[in-house]
């Protein structure tokens, strides 16, 4: 069988090129041998952001003789076609063709076709035929699965595009300007929020949808193709069900971009998933191993379902929670957050590697920052990528997610409060608007679990120093569902103190001191 073989390769090379450093190797290989094999999909949790794990779906795709293909972000996709692919194959002996593209070859194909996952999902959502169906299918990063179908099912209407209507419409011209000018009016109109962002209410769609009973029946008499792609686009997409219409404001351009896109993708996403047996690979996508709230956001059924947790003996972190700290929502909050990290940088000056300070509130990330910078100097970086071992680095959880894996690995990471996304974004709360009129949990369904998936990816840095994670929420130790935040981050070891010596770091007994 497959897995005898890909077990007994996969075994051999790990050995010659001394990559032991995930012990999950030959189990996650075995796994997606045995997904190929019997057409069955799966769903695995590495628990790691260590790039190595790839390692374990590539050999099996590699020595399986019959198509597959692999899902994967452009990133991912040239440090396997110019690292590991090579070695693998040259290991295994095998001449398995390799092709990148947005479709597939032709019948004949037998190789690895490896495509993006915008490629791979706008075939699947849009009904396209550019992967034949009951080809097995890889998708590594699933923990952006969701936003990846997000932004394939969203559409937008840019400010140029009103310019465009105009010129395919002259006839209507007048009313397609008075119509913007009104709908500019009304969402310049909205409270600023630090989002930048505002939900588009029943009467300014209302607006809109005048516009369109107007072009559409002068289109079908004449016979034009009566809107412009964006907005046929924007149209179809608008009259599905469960739609969330928002708008995108540049306030000092005095410019707006419409958009319109589905509050939950399950009921796009489940008919795509009988067309393929699929493999699910993500670092951290559900607390249990059955991930039944991750598999219901997405609309996949039953499925054989692995959950690796991070190795003790060499990702422990070492969690700084102290007790008696103001709640984020109070306003003693501020002062006594910014003197936690004052002391936990002044505990710490002789890390090997840089601090990171995550505070998601945006006017309270500037505040910080200009706080910090007064006292620490030119060591103090906002959201900036030049940082060097001993920068400290002020940035929100996006910036952090999108350039954790190219900063250097922090030793100290602190935690201001937990990544509950913020109700006071219009996005956030029309989401929210949504579960409470299916009369779902809105809190258990959709905002924890959102924030304990960035969490989990926030630490992972830090775990392969086996640095320090200082969380100063103190919900985590009062609210009932920090038990679900403190097992999100395990492995840990936890104090409630500050102490020179936790920062010592050369110590040889250090480790042995939290375990």
């Amino acid at each position: 069988m497959i897995e005898v073989e890909v077990h007994s390769s996969l075994r051999a090379f790990l050995r010659e090129q001394g990559q032991l450093n995930w012990p999950h190797h030959l189990t996650m290989a075995r796994l997606v041998a045995r997904a190929l094999r019997l057409g069955r999909s799966a769903l695995i949790q590495t628990g790691t952001s260590n790039s190595s794990y790839r390692l374990s779906y590539l050999a099996p795709a590699l020595i399986w003789p019959e198509p597959t293909i692999l899902v994967a972000p452009v990133a991912v996709q040239q440090w396997l076609l110019r690292v590991e692919i090579p070695r693998l194959q040259q290991w295994i002996g095998t001449d398995k063709e390799i092709q990148i593209g947005d479709r597939f070859p032709d019948q004949r194909f037998q190789g690895l076709l490896i495509t993006s996952p915008a490629s791979w999902l706008a075939d699947r959502l849009g009904g396209g035929q550019g992967f034949p169906p009951d080809i097995p299918t890889l998708i590594d990063g699933a923990d952006d699965l969701e936003s990846w179908a997000r932004e394939q099912l969203q559409a937008c209407i840019q400010p140029g595009d009103w310019d465009e209507l105009m010129l395919g419409r002259p006839q209507q011209a007048n009313l397609i300007r008075d119509v913007r000018v009104r709908l500019t009016k009304a969402v310049f109109g909205h409270p600023p929020n630090p989002y930048e962002c505002c939900l588009i209410e029943s009467h300014e769609q209302d607006l809109l949808r005048q516009l369109f009973e107007v072009l559409q029946p002068v289109a079908e008499v004449e016979g034009y193709r009566y809107l412009p792609p964006r907005w046929k686009h924007f149209w179809h997409g608008w009259q599905r069900s469960g739609q969330l219409m928002w708008a995108a404001i540049a306030r000092s351009q005095g410019q707006f971009s419409l958009y319109c896109e589905p509050v939950e993708v399950a009921t796009a996403l489940s008919p795509i998933w009988t067309q393929q047996p699929v493999v699910l690979i993500g670092e951290a996508l559900d607390l249990e191993t059955s991930a039944s709230v991750y598999r219901a956001g997405l609309g996949l059924g039953d499925l054989t379902c692995l959950k690796f947790s991070p190795d003790r003996q060499n990702e422990l972190i070492q969690l700084y929670l102290p007790d008696g700290l103001p709640m984020p929502n109070t306003p003693r909050f501020q002062q006594a957050l910014i003197q936690q990290v004052r002391s936990l940088l002044t505990l710490s000056p002789n890390f090997k590697g840089p601090a990171v300070l995550l505070v998601g509130d945006v006017p309270l990330k500037a505040q910080i920052g200009a706080v910090l910078a007064a006292e620490f100097g030119s060591r103090v970086q906002v959201e900036k990528t030049e940082l060097d071992d001993q920068g400290i680095l002020v940035t929100g959880w996006d910036f952090w997610r999108s350039h954790q894996n190219a900063l250097p690995a922090p030793q100290l990471l602190m935690i201001s409060t937990l990544p509950l996304p913020s109700l006071e974004n219009p996005r956030v709360a029309g989401q929210v608007a949504y579960y409470k009129q299916q009369r779902l949990d809105w809190f258990r369904l959709y905002l924890l679990p959102t924030a304990l998936r960035e969490l989990q990816r926030a630490v992972a840095p830090v775990r392969a120093s086996m640095g320090v994670v200082a969380l100063l929420d103190n919900r985590v130790n009062h609210r009932s569902y920090g038990r679900q935040v403190l097992s999100a981050l395990s492995p840990f070891a936890r104090i409630n103190y500050l102490d020179s010596s936790l920062f010592r770091l050369d110590s040889p007994n250090s480790k042995e001191r939290w375990l």
